[in-house]
């Protein structure tokens, strides 16, 4: 509740999305309790906070706990945050119970797992895991045109460590599970087995911007009218697969005046499922769609990928632990897939990890 009140959103929401003063706020606060917890605090060149405490082997690879601290523009108190928090307070329990463990245990937060202001989504843990380069992340611009490399510095927490320098054990993120089924189903934990695959493409449709009351309907190249066709063959795409998913949550319109033909249209379009075979095809029939709209409404387009997730399988002996540890603590559980991506989908291909919803 306290981290809640930076930042405060729509509906008792949080609106701290990355890289801006009230993420800022929330990094330090988040180092100031770790710091009062006896942690030594970490921060990479990506911005990436790792918050130790020691182990009592110090050649042992530590276990990572985590998630991140940045919202959507309208995201709720506990989505990233429970991950971050809940992984002090065990931090903080062990202390109060005077328990020392073998392995290190880092709590991390990890930079931009949103995605929201700058894409790709979990661009932290990415150039972490080597999926994308640092000078790739310092290039992302946000709808305003900054930096995401500037903004990093004009924050204060461009950190030392190169991103990826620091290997670990294992890896158990905490988080919400973001959907209806644990709550329908009377499950209090979901054993999450892994992550469907997820593709974002960026859409650009370019037509021509002409007065709304002397250009007749059959002459104009209205880019909107476009787009609105290919938001309905997403919707076609996704409904036509088992266990697909399609969105356009994202549309910049120009020149977004009340009486000029939308010229050009910008589009984000999210394709997610457990099979990357199945997103082939749901890709594949994407870029189909956007040629023939394109030709029947006389538009230019650009059809560009800008982030390609793996579906992720979680490691097994992850998934036991946290298994036989919900059994232990008297919780009914459900084996799930996560619908949405996390760090974790990245830091999978590293080191064991698994998820806890």
């Amino acid at each position: 509740m306290e981290m809640a009140k930076i930042g405060p959103g729509v509906a008792g929401g949080n609106n701290r999305q990355t890289l801006t003063d009230e993420d800022a706020e929330g990094r330090r606060l988040f180092q100031k309790w770790c710091e009062d917890a006896g942690l030594t605090l970490g921060v990479d060149k990506m911005g990436t906070m790792f918050a130790t405490r020691p182990g009592t082997d110090p050649d042992a690879l530590p276990v990572y706990v985590g998630s991140h601290l940045d919202t959507q523009p309208t995201g709720g108190r506990y989505d990233g945050v429970l991950g971050v928090l809940a992984g002090l307070e065990v931090i903080r329990s062990m202390n109060d119970l005077g328990i020392k463990t073998r392995r290190p245990i880092v709590v991390v937060n990890w930079t931009n797992e949103e995605g929201s202001r700058f894409a790709p989504a979990m661009l932290g843990s990415g150039i972490w895991a080597g999926v994308y380069s640092r000078d790739y992340g310092d290039a992302r611009t946000d709808i305003s045109g900054d930096t995401f490399g500037a903004s990093l510095e004009r924050i204060g927490y461009r950190g030392p460590a190169r991103a990826g320098a620091v290997r670990f054990g294992a890896m158990f993120e905490l988080h919400i599970e973001q959907g209806p089924i644990l709550e329908a189903e009377g499950a209090r934990i979901g054993v999450v087995q892994g992550i469907q695959g997820m593709r974002w493409f960026e859409l650009t449709l370019t037509g021509m911007a002409a007065h709304t009351g002397s250009t007749p309907m059959r002459m104009r190249q209205n880019a909107l009218l476009g787009m609105a066709q290919v938001i309905e063959g997403v919707e076609r795409i996704a409904l036509a697969h088992e266990d697909a998913v399609g969105t356009i949550g994202f549309l910049e319109i120009s020149p977004n005046s009340h009486n000029v033909i939308p010229g050009e249209v910008r589009a984000t379009i999210d394709l997610r499922h457990p099979s990357d075979a199945v997103l082939d095809r749901m890709q594949a029939e994407l870029e189909t769609l956007v040629r023939e709209v394109a030709a029947a409404v006389g538009l230019g387009h650009r059809l560009a990928p800008i982030s390609c997730t793996a579906p992720v399988a979680f490691d097994a002996e992850c998934i036991a632990s946290v298994r036989a540890g919900a059994q232990a603590a008297g919780h009914a559980t459900r084996d799930i897939v996560s619908g949405a991506g996390h760090d974790a989908a990245h830091t999978a291909a590293v080191a064991p990890t698994t998820m806890i919803f």
